[in-house]
C-alpha cells in the first residue's frame, strides 16, 4: 500500500506536483523545481488543468488567492468549484453586492 499524496501548484509555471502528505518539509518550504518559488498546497482532490489552458489557470489563481482549496471531505470530493471565468465573475459580483466573503461565494453551487 502506497503513501497518501497531496498536490502543490506553482501558478507562474502552470505546474502541479504530487508530494507525500505529511512530508518532513512544511508547505511553506516546498519549492518549484522549475523557478524555485514557493509552491501552494492545494489538497489531495485537485486535478490540474492543461498547461495551455490559460483561462482555467486564471480561474484557479482566483480561487487559490481567495483561499479556496481542494481537500477531500469524509463523503467524497472537495465540493463545487467554478470552472470558468464567467462563473467566477458572477460569484464575485454576488459577494460584493451581499457582503459575503469571496471564499464562501466562490464555492456556492447555486446563487440565490
Amino acid at each position: 500500500m502506497g503513501y497518501a499524496k497531496t498536490s502543490c501548484v506553482c501558478l507562474p509555471c502552470r505546474a502541479s506536483y504530487k508530494q507525500p502528505y505529511g512530508d518532513r518539509q512544511s508547505s511553506s518550504e516546498r519549492r518549484c523545481p522549475r523557478c524555485a518559488r514557493t509552491l501552494i498546497h492545494v489538497g489531495s482532490a485537485f486535478a490540474a488543468p492543461r498547461r495551455r489552458d490559460t483561462a482555467a489557470w486564471r480561474t484557479l489563481s482566483v480561487l487559490l488567492n481567495a483561499g479556496v482549496r481542494f481537500h477531500k471531505s469524509c463523503c467524497g470530493g472537495p465540493g463545487y468549484r467554478p470552472r470558468t471565468l464567467g462563473e467566477v465573475r458572477e460569484r464575485m459580483t454576488y459577494a460584493r453586492r451581499t457582503g459575503e466573503p469571496f471564499a464562501r461565494a466562490l464555492v456556492r453551487r447555486e446563487l440565490p
